[in-house]
């Protein structure tokens, strides 16, 4: 073996200990050079291992010296880029890798470095611009294809496992992150998909396909406002992606500032009159304005141009005034016949084809397709009862009467927020509309602001910082100081939702009722009130509502019941520690007495009687939820007792309710 080929062998063996011992391959990189100075693989093997142990002007030193030698080579300038980017020197590192892609356009690896400069320098359009040559550059990992097919069978417990056994190998790589994140987000863990979205970011920031994944995830959220802003960076590169422009029409609406989507979403349908898709988002921007004749064309649409799609049969199921055709029964049925359909369209078309027999008062056809809807929902995504259950027995050891004495005074004075807390289908949406409908309050929609400073507490450790501490433990850490400056925050991201200027406005997010403690600390002076209904009546509503997002334990008659069990026993203990804070409406009593419940309510609230309140339906604004159309007529009294239809299959839900499933909704602190 001749000695240049020893020399080269040699420094493959040093090579490879470079992963394993970054230090060991600079040390004998070094004796390479030193015995062989003009050795250009050695020379590039100790700039790199100096870079990989953090000596970065050492390896910079060496690898410019290198690069003078050898001007031509691109594997030369990238490495040196790296060694100067790390260094700090970002003008010389451009120079550099700009060389390096000169020399070598296919150099992938050349393209993301740059695009993380770019990206440090500000220079967004150029940072996705040089990530998406990156990523055009490099082949799919072909160690994601089994997990990449497991998602796009809803298998996801297998997806999760082989995503995360490839990330024990490769912390940072981000199209695995970039897929957990999407399994999280299918499985309603918003937190952690957002988390592992913005882990993609910063190490890929100019990863355009988990910027729109995590606006995707906001959009899901009903987050308007934040997706704006990613909006407009995804819009930069491709002002006139379609799907870009229906999530920017999409965030308006969340926004309350449907003047700006329909304009959008009316010349979208124009130019691209065969995408369902843009069809679907223009008929929800119709149904929340109020206009239903035209909402209900979108949706015919939508399912002229693609008739299983789920998602518009749901939409149209979900106008409560209006019901399907035996010719709609058909072709659902036809639909749901083929095996290729996927998952979440299946699961929306049990639903609608459930209402539309309800509607042909064939109740045992109907809960047979609620059922199997909210079973295939439940394989998906499953209800943790014990976490609900420890965070109502947390809040109920917390909340006590002297912990609040002892904050007597501590928050934000502000009276301008009035949250309604309670389950869905509750009344919830029809007490926001009576109180929309007074000249002093502004009706917005979910706000889920709250919830998201629950999910930040959550993350807060206590005094062991070995030991997280768990919401709300951690809320009693919060000085005077912080629970104002909370509720200023809350003032202060919420006012985008107020257009109107009036002095109250309205966050009817029920599940609140799980952060009323918070809510007190905050916001001393807010008004609060519980919409409480009958409990079967409530809890077979929620059955037969398919709920897309957020709230799973709709999808079992036993969770249901446990739900309600811990509610009514989370909001019993509020009556007891805070007197009078809590101000209930039962439905039932709105249905029987509209005038005296409406007059109590906004005495409660501070403020005089309109008559305008107890013609609610005729109050024209933008209503977000399933219950939009109903908001519109005048209350009747047909849905107090519908759930008695489907008595004969209720039993596991009357089980769950034990002594509450014959008691009427109570009025308690009224």
């Amino acid at each position: 073996m001749s000695a240049a080929i020893e020399v080269d062998f040699t420094v493959v063996r040093v090579a490879s200990l470079m992963e394993s011992d970054p230090a060991a391959a600079a040390r004998e990189a070094a004796r390479i050079v030193r015995a062989h100075p003009g050795h250009a693989a050695a020379a590039l093997l100790l700039g790199t291992a100096l870079r990989a142990c953090g000596d970065t002007e050492a390896a910079a030193a060496e690898l410019s010296a290198l690069a003078e030698a050898r001007p031509d080579s691109a594997v030369i300038r990238l490495e040196l880029g790296r060694a100067l980017r790390r260094s700090g020197r970002d003008s010389e590192a451009r120079l550099a890798l700009e060389r390096a892609v000169e020399l070598a356009p296919d150099l992938g690896e050349g393209w993301r470095e740059l695009s993380l400069l770019y990206a440090a320098c500000g220079e967004c359009a150029a940072c996705d611009a040089a990530y998406a040559r990156f990523k055009s550059l490099v082949a799919e990992d072909a160690g994601l294809n089994e997990a990449a097919a497991a998602v796009a069978t809803a298998r996801f417990p297998a997806a999760e496992g082989l995503l995360k056994r490839v990330l024990e190998r490769s912390p940072e790589h981000v199209e695995a992150l970039r897929m957990l994140g999407r399994v999280a987000a299918a499985r309603e863990d918003y937190p952690e998909a957002e988390r592992l979205l913005e882990e993609c970011l910063r190490l890929a920031p100019g990863y355009t396909g988990a910027r729109l994944d995590l606006v995707e995830l906001l959009n899901r959220q009903f987050r308007g406002a934040p997706m704006l802003s990613l909006l407009e960076r995804l819009l930069a590169s491709e002002p006139g992606n379609p799907w870009y422009r229906t999530l920017q029409a999409a965030a308006y609406n969340l926004m309350g500032q449907s003047e700006r989507a329909l304009p959008i979403l009316r010349s979208m349908v124009r130019e691209f009159p065969g995408d369902a898709s843009i069809w679907l988002q223009y008929g929800n921007a119709l149904r929340v304005m109020g206009d239903q004749v035209e909402a209900i064309g979108a949706y015919r649409r939508c399912i002229e141009l693609k008739p299983g799609f789920g998602e518009a049969w749901s939409a149209l199921g979900n106008l409560k005034t209006l019901r399907l055709t035996p010719a709609d029964v058909a072709a659902l049925r036809t639909q749901l016949a083929h095996e290729d359909l996927s998952h979440e369209d299946r699961v929306h078309l049990e639903f609608t084809l459930g209402k539309a027999l309800e509607d042909a008062r064939d109740f045992a056809g109907s809960f047979e397709h609620y059922a199997r809807g909210n079973e295939l929902r439940r394989a998906v995504v499953p209800h943790d009862r014990e976490r609900l259950t420890r965070l109502v027995r947390d809040s109920r050891a917390l909340y006590g009467a002297p912990f609040f004495d002892a904050r007597a005074g501590w928050g934000c004075p502000s009276r301008e927020p009035i949250f309604i807390v309670g389950l869905p289908r509750a009344g919830s949406t029809l007490i926001e509309q009576i109180l929309a409908s007074h000249s002093l309050v502004e009706g917005t929609r979910e706000l889920t602001n709250v919830l998201s400073f629950a999910t930040e507490l959550g993350a807060r450790r206590s005094d062991d910082p070995a030991r997280p501490s768990a919401y709300p433990r951690s809320v009693a850490q919060l000085s005077r100081s912080q629970l104002a400056a909370l509720g200023e925050r809350y003032l202060e991201e919420t006012r985008s939702q107020r257009r109107l200027g009036r002095p109250h406005f309205v966050d009817k997010l029920g599940s609140n009722f799980l952060h009323l403690g918070l809510i007190h600390l905050m916001l001393p002076n807010a008004r609060i009130v519980d919409a409480r209904r009958a409990a079967l009546a409530c809890c077979f509503a929620n059955f037969k509502q398919h709920f897309p997002i957020g709230f799973s334990v709709t999808n079992s008659l036993e969770d249901l019941g446990h739900c309600y069990r811990e509610y009514v026993s989370l909001m019993a203990h509020f009556d007891q520690v805070l007197p009078g804070r809590i101000y209930r409406v039962c439905y039932e009593d709105l249905v029987s007495d509209l005038e005296r419940e409406v007059r109590g309510l906004l005495e409660y609230c501070g403020l005089p009687f309109e008559e305008q309140c107890l013609r609610f339906h005729e109050t024209r604004r933008v209503v977000q939820t399933v219950s939009s159309e109903q908001v519109r007529q005048p209350l009747y009294g047909e849905a107090v007792d519908q759930w008695r239809h489907y008595e004969p299959w209720l039993a596991p839900l009357k089980e769950a309710l034990g002594d509450l499933a014959t008691a009427a909704a109570d009025r308690g602190q009224h």
